[in-house]
């Protein structure tokens, strides 16, 4: 039970920053650029994040989907840490968690 709790935690959470990332706000675009990236970018990221959460939801996928999901947190882990913005290191934290739970209570 415990599994199936943090797995739909993930979905949702991976489903809700990229939901927030693809809408792609002036303050999301200006953050993108801010870290070296197009404007545009974080509807790359969004959808990627959105993909993740749907692979995730999916038994058939769920693997390939935490691959994907690991790859975009460790990026933005790298990218966060590389411009000093230790402020977006909790919710990375978070996600991580999340992923490293999903993985040891499956």
């Amino acid at each position: 039970m415990l599994h199936s709790i943090v797995l739909w935690l993930l979905v949702v959470a991976f489903f809700g920053a990229g939901l927030s990332n693809a809408i792609g706000t002036r303050t999301t675009q200006d953050d993108f650029a801010r870290w070296g990236y197009p404007r545009w970018w974080c509807r790359v990221a969004g959808t990627l994040e959105i993909m993740s959460a749907g692979l995730i939801a999916l038994s058939a996928t769920r693997d390939a989907g935490m691959v994907l999901g690991a790859v975009i947190i460790a990026a933005a882990i790298v990218t966060v840490l590389r411009c000093r913005e230790f402020s977006h290191t909790a919710p990375l934290g978070l996600f991580a968690a999340l992923l490293v739970l999903t993985v040891t209570t499956s």
